[in-house]
């Protein structure tokens, strides 16, 4: 998990077999809820999957982009005006941002 002092980029959080080579969902829910309850939100940028947004309380948005693509100029836009609207309800806020691996898009 590479992180500032408000955005975290991390990989997909995963379940299953996957869990053993990529994050636990159930232990990036723990960290989050533990380091910043009520202060965080998800960004899921996998068009590919997706998971139950329960483990983070439903604070989870997805942008679908392909993997190794560009998004597309609409996606972003939606995506930073959804970020700067969330970091400025609070100065406690933090994302958590992700696609599968962590760094491809």
């Amino acid at each position: 998990v590479l992180s500032t002092d408000r955005i975290i980029a991390m990989s997909f959080p995963s379940s299953g077999k996957q869990s053993f080579y990529r994050n636990p969902i159930e232990e990036v829910a723990r960290f989050l809820d533990t380091k910043h309850t009520d202060h965080y939100k998800v960004y899921n940028l996998c068009s590919e999957k997706g998971y139950d947004p329960k483990y983070f309380h439903y604070r989870v948005e997805r942008i679908f982009i392909d993997d190794h693509n560009v998004p597309a100029l609409q996606d972003m836009l939606k995506f930073t005006a959804s970020v700067r609207e969330w970091m400025s309800q609070d100065e406690k806020n933090i994302i958590a941002i992700h696609c599968k691996g962590g760094k491809g898009r």
